[in-house]
C-alpha cells in the first residue's frame, strides 16, 4: 500500500520553479501562434521556430524573473564638440622673430593655437643664415620637425647638432637649448609646445657668436 503524502511536510515551490513552471506552460501557446503564420509545407520551419521558442523560454527560466524584466539598453555614440576647421596658407599674417629673442633675420608663421582645454600651439620658423634663437626653455618640451634647409641646434651641456629636413627634435621640460639655422644655409622648421600656466617658453641670453662657432 501507498502511503499518502504529508503535504504540510512538502516545502512550497521556490520563485524560480514558479516561473519554470508558467515558462512551460505559456510554450504551446507560443508554438500554436509561430504556427498560424506558416503555409502548409513548412515543416522545417516550423520546427525551427519550435526549437527557438523553446530555447528562448527555457533561457528565461533558468535565468529567472529578473532577466525577463531587464531592458535591453542601446548607448549612443558621443560626437565631437564644434566642427572642423581650416586655416587656408597665407590666411595668418607672418611676423619678424622679435630681436629680444632671436639673433638675426628670422620670420614666424603662426599655424595653430589650439582653443580651450587644449593648450598646445603651433608655428612655422623660417631661420637666415647665420640666424638663431636665444637660450630658453620649455615648460611642457618642444618638438621640432624641419621641413628645410639645414640647420643647428643644441642643448645646453651638449654639442651643436646638425638638422636637415624630416628630422624631428624633442627637448624635454625644462631642457635649455637654442636652434637655427647654419652660417650658410637657411633653415625652416615647425615648432610644436605646450602652455603651462598661461605660459610655453621662458627666454634666456642670446647665444654669442663665440657660442655659434664653436
Amino acid at each position: 500500500m501507498v502511503e499518502a503524502t504529508d503535504r504540510s511536510a512538502v516545502s512550497p515551490p521556490t520563485k524560480r520553479e514558479r516561473h519554470m513552471e508558467d515558462s512551460t506552460q505559456a510554450l504551446p501557446a507560443v508554438i500554436s501562434k509561430l504556427d498560424a503564420g506558416n503555409r502548409p509545407g513548412d515543416v522545417m520551419i516550423t520546427r525551427r521556430r519550435m526549437l527557438a521558442a523553446s530555447g528562448g523560454l527555457a533561457a528565461l527560466a533558468t535565468a529567472g524573473p529578473a532577466a525577463a524584466e531587464t531592458p535591453t539598453l542601446t548607448v549612443p555614440r558621443k560626437r565631437r564638440d564644434g566642427t572642423m576647421e581650416i586655416k587656408r596658407s597665407g590666411s595668418q599674417p607672418s611676423r619678424k622673430g622679435p630681436a629680444e629673442y632671436f639673433t638675426g633675420a628670422v620670420r614666424v608663421d603662426p599655424l595653430f593655437q589650439a582653443p580651450d582645454p587644449a593648450h598646445v600651439s603651433g608655428s612655422s620658423v623660417t631661420f637666415e643664415p647665420g640666424a638663431r634663437t636665444a637660450w630658453h626653455t620649455h615648460p611642457l618640451g618642444q618638438t621640432l620637425i624641419v621641413t628645410s634647409g639645414c640647420g643647428w641646434v643644441q642643448r645646453e651641456g651638449g654639442t651643436i647638432e646638425e638638422i636637415r629636413p624630416s628630422d624631428v627634435v624633442c627637448f624635454p621640460p625644462g631642457e635649455k637649448h637654442w636652434h637655427g639655422a647654419t652660417p650658410t644655409a637657411a633653415m625652416t622648421h615647425i615648432a610644436i609646445q605646450e602652455a603651462l600656466n598661461g605660459k610655453n617658453v621662458d627666454w634666456m641670453e642670446k647665444v654669442s657668436d663665440e657660442q655659434y662657432r664653436a
